[in-house]
């Protein structure tokens, strides 16, 4: 077997039988997927995935990362382009080397995929790599394989993409329009125009205004321009604002000392620490606005983007060379929750890469502050490992109440079925430990693994 059905549960017997059990209470609940990088243009268009390569490789930054570490040039893997030369090449390349993800959570996510979905029992690797990309390809060239009725398969009820406030947002009316009535909605994602170092900054904030038909060159029409964008959003159905600072710096300025930064950002003239302080400015701008709209803010600080330059030179963003830096909440945070933090119909969800921070700072501060939630274990840390340390960490503080329950924040989109799946067997294995040792009723249990599951990220993002 590919994947065994105990996988994740704890050794012990009284409390894997325990963690069996509430899986089977909640495995069959809806997956709902709040926060994501799938693209609205798969379910408008409903068109066939092209081929293997193009479905597991290309997008997923977990699996070139990994491969690159090793050497494997992304040349190889026609990394960046719209349609690939030799995707059956990409695949043995993979194939070969699917050895490098042993014990990582990818190799679950992969498996389960493999298995589950295209009934494949017999290991990837160099020599079942063809069997494996034709199979795939063949059932991928089936009606129950294109990117809507994968949908329904999966039993997805709501699915988050993220998209640019200067996207069209056309893919998303195209679903609305047509006779599918799925739950696909947008999140507004406002770095390309509040964040001064992105490629394009000031270019993107006129092209705001086009849009919008406001003076973005001064500050007031900035604000309105980014009021009017979020009001186009909500209008397809969004529900949350996602934001990827460096950091989670907030400021709270006066408004002649906001209009005179904004001058010095646009006209490119802001040092480091002035282009950090706008950044800091918009997160509470931003806040502002999500207590007259009633978007839920995410905030997901803590990488350092771009790290490899020769990459970023070469191939653009989001190459699969971030980093995770050391991030201090309490003082960032502070500004605007001195302003907004005890407003009780503001949602502001909290993530991290910085693990030390779940019982020092995210964790205290989600257990006192109206307004904070915990986001689950992101990125570096979304692996069985992460998820448990996470619990261990948070619950004694936040409790299960002050967090969110499950986002995948994947590209790869067989690999959402899966990724919750973990969540799901992860939080299962921690709640029978806690009944094991007697500090948590069985009944409670129940009750707390149907909430982490799905109520409490409904409730969350206001789905």
């Amino acid at each position: 077997m590919l994947i065994h059905e105990d996988r994740l549960f704890p050794a012990e017997s009284c409390a894997r039988d325990l963690a069996k059990a509430l899986y089977a209470s909640i495995k069959g609940l809806p997956i709902v997927s709040p926060h994501g990088h799938t693209q609205a243009a798969w379910f408008a268009r409903n068109e066939p995935f092209p081929d293997p390569a193009m479905l597991f490789v290309q997008p997923d930054h977990y699996v070139y990362r990994m491969l690159y570490s090793q050497g494997i040039p992304l040349e190889e893997l026609e990394i960046g382009k719209p349609q690939m030369n030799d995707p059956r090449k990409v695949w043995r390349i993979f194939a070969s080397n699917y050895h490098l993800f042993r014990g990582t959570p990818t190799r679950i996510w992969l498996d389960f995929a493999f298995h589950q979905l295209f009934s494949l029992d017999r290991r990837l690797s160099a020599a079942t790599a063809d069997l494996y990309y034709d199979s795939i390809s063949e059932k991928l060239r089936t009606p129950e394989f294109l990117p809507r009725a994968l949908f329904e398969r999966f039993n997805l009820e709501v699915l988050a993409t993220t998209d640019s406030p200067l996207d069209s947002l056309t893919d998303h009316q195209a679903i609305r329009d047509s006779s599918w009535k799925a739950r696909i909605l947008p999140t507004f994602r406002p770095d390309p125009v509040v964040d001064p170092e992105f490629a394009g900054f000031a270019a993107n904030i006129a092209e705001l205004g086009q849009q919008t038909s406001e003076d973005t060159g001064n500050w007031r029409g900035y604000l309105n321009a980014l009021s009017k964008a979020r009001a186009r959003f909500r209008f397809l159905g969004c529900t949350a604002t996602d934001h990827g600072h460096p950091t989670p710096q907030t400021a709270d300025l006066s408004t002649a000392e906001a209009e005179a930064l904004f001058g010095r950002v646009l006209a490119g003239d802001a040092d480091t620490h002035q282009q950090e302080l706008f950044r800091a400015q918009m997160l509470t701008e931003m806040a502002r606005m999500s207590l007259d709209d009633g978007l839920v803010m995410q905030i997901h600080p803590g990488s350092v983007r771009n790290h490899n330059l020769a990459l970023y030179q070469r191939y653009g963003r989001d190459i699969g060379a971030d980093i995770p830096r050391p991030t201090n909440y309490v003082d960032a945070l502070r500004p605007l929750l001195d302003r907004f933090g005890n407003e009780p119909n503001l949602t502001i969800i909290l993530f991290t890469l910085d693990e030390s921070t779940y019982s020092r700072e995210l964790a205290p501060l989600a257990g006192h502050y109206p307004c904070l939630r915990l986001g689950p274990p992101w990125w570096f840390h979304d692996s069985p490992e992460g998820m448990m340390r996470f619990r261990q960490q948070a619950t004694g503080t936040a409790g299960f109440y002050n967090t969110v329950g499950f986002n995948d924040d994947t590209r790869a989109f067989l690999s959402i079925p899966a990724r919750h799946d973990v969540a799901r067997r992860v939080d299962c294995a921690y709640l029978a430990k806690l009944v094991t040792e007697h500090r948590l009723a069985e009944d409670e249990a129940f009750e707390v693994a149907h909430d982490l599951t799905y109520r409490l990220v409904k409730k969350a993002y206001r789905l």
